[in-house]
């Protein structure tokens, strides 16, 4: 028997689907920058027709929002370190496979939600994980997609700007030098912490994963029932011609 078809015989129930996308509305929390820099729109969506004069057997909508919004991809070409790589349509479908390699830092960012994830904090997962294998999809699970349908909590602005958890400077560089990882995936509105403006570089998450042709993976949910490895996941952003991201659909396969 194939492997596809070992999979396929899995799906009966040996194998669990976990979905690990935010549901998408109206009221999703959705990046904030300062003045004078532009913002992306809200999700929103004008009816088309609902099983009515205007289309009798039918119902569908119109619907607006800016390509990170929600859970979302990050492509290269979104940073300037990447913009002579691949755009959303360009990312070959192969990378949008991986293991999920998940890092559970929850309880520091109790302690603090600004908290970072350092190299050390890697080491030690992989001194009890094992070894990071190769293409991995590194996730870090914080806890914060609790309030992913609360904009003021999620967002957390502050006098000082906002405060949620990320990785250092030196962890995001680490990141993008590491062969084995294909991105990042988190569960806050972005791949990096909320005070990253501050950093040097700012956004080092977005300066050196994107500008080594990796990618990111924001606002996950449900990352407390994979297992710190051996899930497989999958990442679907709509393939969009000049893109530099899109909202996307993300699921992880599981033993059950």
């Amino acid at each position: 028997m194939g492997v596809v078809a070992g999979l396929l015989g899995a799906l009966d129930g040996s194998v669990r689907v976990v979905d690990l996308t935010s549901p998408l509305h109206e009221g999703t929390p959705i990046l904030q920058l300062p003045e004078p820099f532009a913002n992306t729109i809200p999700f929103s969506r004008t009816e088309i027709s609902r099983y009515d004069a205007r289309g009798p057997a039918w119902y569908w909508n119109d619907f607006a929002c800016g390509e990170h919004t929600g859970t979302h991809f990050d492509a290269p070409v979104h940073w300037i370190t990447g913009k002579d790589g691949e755009d959303v349509s360009q990312v070959p479908a192969r990378r949008l496979f991986g293991q999920a390699c998940v890092i559970d830092v929850t309880a520091k960012v109790e302690e603090y939600p600004g908290y970072l994830l350092t190299v050390s904090d890697i080491h030690e997962w992989e001194a009890e994980h094992g070894a990071l294998p190769d293409n991995t999809w590194l996730l870090l699970r914080t806890g914060w997609s609790v309030y992913g349908d609360d904009a003021a909590k999620f967002l957390n602005p502050t006098d000082n700007g906002p405060i949620t958890p990320g990785v250092t400077v030196e962890c995001a560089q680490w990141l993008a030098d590491d062969p084995r990882i294909i991105g990042l995936g988190v569960e806050t509105v972005g791949t990096d912490a909320g005070a990253a403006h501050s950093f040097d570089p700012a956004f080092p998450c977005h300066q050196y994963l994107l500008g080594a042709n990796k990618y990111g993976l924001t606002q996950l949910r449900n990352l407390a029932e994979l297992p710190p490895r051996g899930a497989l996941l999958i990442a679907a952003p709509l393939p969009i011609v000049g893109g530099s991201g899109s909202p996307a659909r993300v699921l992880a396969l599981v033993d059950a």
